[in-house]
């Protein structure tokens, strides 16, 4: 633009540009000197500028910017400054030149602990007096200039310092299985706050290495403004542990990101030795304990049911090694009522790709021991779910109220009419009815307590024949894991050597071998789940187990 043109321009505009100063002046002097710097900045934007499409806005952002260098720089009045780093009032300014210093101070700014962030906000970007931020804020005044003094100081260095995004900023974690061991309290569990993308790779970025906030956003590649919120909820309902200097670790469970099959074959070859060892004896007189248990309800009169749901319990809660180790810090207590141990699941590498497993093993997952029990009545359940049974949806499908209903509908408290429909729905749902009001699971007349007690320990002498290759295995295992969460491992690893998928091995011999007969669709809807009452189904029929070789009591199920 010519000289002339902009002449032109600055004298069209200047009553304008000393208005707005004497409005933002607190002396006529101040307001001249502020309209010779906006007047300075204009003069040198216009000669440098071809072709303005919006004059009143351009003007309006220049007068902006050149008031805001002042206010950094001159303006006495507040008390400090930032360095020479102006802070703008508005986003309506548009100067190129400036762009990255405004970014980098503003990242700064939202690394600042919140309450030096609030202050510094109030101070710069709504002009607010020391005094009004002390009344509002609630502090004394000297506070407030104490927490500007440390805030200038910090965005100086913030702003010389070269911030890094970490790994979980440019791949975050994500879970394939989440899941807890304990009571998931009212909001079901981890899952409730930890299907948060967000959350999840705030508890991962603390799992290795504890952070505090400023550390965890560089790592998570964010402001803290954004996760300050998410960390509060976080640590409140023990997903994050606070330590020594404000840093934050966590008890949540993670696998490691690579494994190595050949070590995990090795395992599983001993685990299979063992299970070849307690399908025998161990299994045997585990059938012995509980043949003297007559008053049981069994939908398809095959007593082989309960005898496996036995021995699965007894293999997966009674043939356990004691480690000793200290639990509680790794129970999570939340605000909800949850008290659990979490557990996540994430996608993992071999570590030892050249290897192949001659193992060629089905599915060994098990979901379970689930217990439920009632305050209303008397009912308790006891679960696993496995592959052998039809039951979907996990722990959280299974309900309370579905044994309470089932309870009623025995009792003879409700009957399948209109009131009582969505009972009748449920259980149909889950197949504990048939259609034609069948009682579809095993039902025990006495308590839990007394049928489990029956249940053999395994013998300290078998034991013995594993706890040291458990042992070691689980503290190789545990070389893994951060230092916080080993005794866990440990525990869970060798403790849990003889579990769940020892037990499911145990099964899968006593069906290959004939032991018990192969399960029909009906049967696996109980397989492996009881319900104790202190009533058995109206028309149950119990014959005295001595004439049967194997120990059978015949059932015949409740009558439509």
């Amino acid at each position: 633009m010519d000289k002339q043109k902009a002449d032109e321009i600055l004298t069209k505009y200047l009553p304008k540009i000393y208005g707005f100063a004497i409005k933002n002046a607190f002396s006529y002097d101040e307001a001249e000197d502020i309209c010779a710097d906006i007047v300075r900045a204009l003069y040198e934007s216009l000669l440098k500028s071809e072709e303005i499409y919006n004059l009143d806005g351009y003007i309006w952002r220049i007068s902006r910017h050149a008031y805001s260098k002042y206010v950094s720089s001159v303006k006495k009045h507040q008390g400090v400054s930032i360095d020479g780093v102006f802070l703008p009032f508005e986003d309506t300014y548009g100067f190129e030149d400036n762009k990255e210093e405004i970014f980098r101070l503003r990242r700064e700014i939202a690394f600042l602990t919140k309450t030096r962030r609030e202050i510094v906000y109030a101070y710069y970007y709504k002009d607010k007096s020391i005094a009004c931020i002390s009344k509002e804020m609630k502090i004394p005044e000297g506070t407030v200039k104490w927490h500007l003094s440390k805030a200038r100081h910090e965005l100086k260095e913030g702003i010389a310092t070269e911030r890094k995004i970490g790994k979980l900023g440019m791949k975050p974690v994500k879970a394939t299985c989440i899941g807890h061991s304990g009571d998931p309290g009212l909001n079901g569990g981890p899952e409730y706050y930890l299907n948060d993308s967000l959350n999840l790779n705030i508890v991962y970025s603390v799992y290795y290495t504890p952070r505090t906030k400023e550390e965890i956003a560089e790592e998570l590649g964010v402001t803290p403004v954004f996760i300050e919120d998410k960390i509060d909820t976080l640590e409140t309902n023990g997903f994050l542990v606070r330590k020594a200097g404000g840093k934050f670790t966590t008890y949540v469970r993670f696998n490691p990101e690579t494994y190595s099959l050949e070590k995990w074959e090795a395992a599983t070859k001993k685990q299979l030795e063992i299970a070849q060892l307690l399908a025998g004896d161990y299994a045997d007189s585990v059938r012995q304990a509980i043949g003297g248990i007559h008053d049981v309800f069994i939908p398809s009169g095959n007593r082989e049911l309960l005898e496996a749901a036995a021995i699965f319990y007894g293999v997966a809660n009674k043939c356990h090694l004691e480690t000793k180790k200290d639990l509680s810090p790794y129970y999570i207590k939340t605000t909800a009522g949850g008290d659990f141990i979490a557990f996540v699941e994430i996608p993992s590498a071999q570590s030892d790709p050249g290897y192949t497993p001659l193992l060629n093993l089905p599915s060994m997952r098990a979901c379970g021991n689930m217990i439920r029990w009632s305050d209303k009545y008397p009912v308790y359940s006891w679960s696993i779910d496995t592959r052998y049974c039809s039951r979907e949806g996990g722990w959280q499908n299974n309900l309370t109220s579905d044994y309470e209903s089932l309870y009623e509908f025995i009792t003879g408290a409700i009957a399948d009419d209109r009131a009582s429909a969505d009972k009748f729905q449920r259980l149909r749902q889950r197949k504990f009815l048939s259609d034609d009001n069948k009682i579809n699971i095993m039902v025990v007349k006495g308590s839990a307590e007394e049928f489990f007690a029956r249940i053999p320990e395994l013998d300290n002498a078998v034991k013995k024949t594993f706890a040291d290759y458990a042992l070691e295995y689980a503290q190789a295992l545990a070389r893994d894991y951060p230092p916080q969460m080993r005794d866990l491992i440990i525990s869970w690893t060798a403790g849990g050597f003889v579990g769940n998928t020892v037990a499911l091995m145990v099964m899968d011999i006593l069906y290959a071998n004939g032991t018990f007969q192969a399960l029909t669709d009906r049967e696996k809807i109980t397989s492996n789940l009881i319900l104790f009452t202190d009533v058995l189904p109206l028309g149950t029929k119990t014959e005295n187990a001595g004439k049967s070789g194997s120990g059978l009591t015949k059932q015949e199920p409740c009558p439509a």
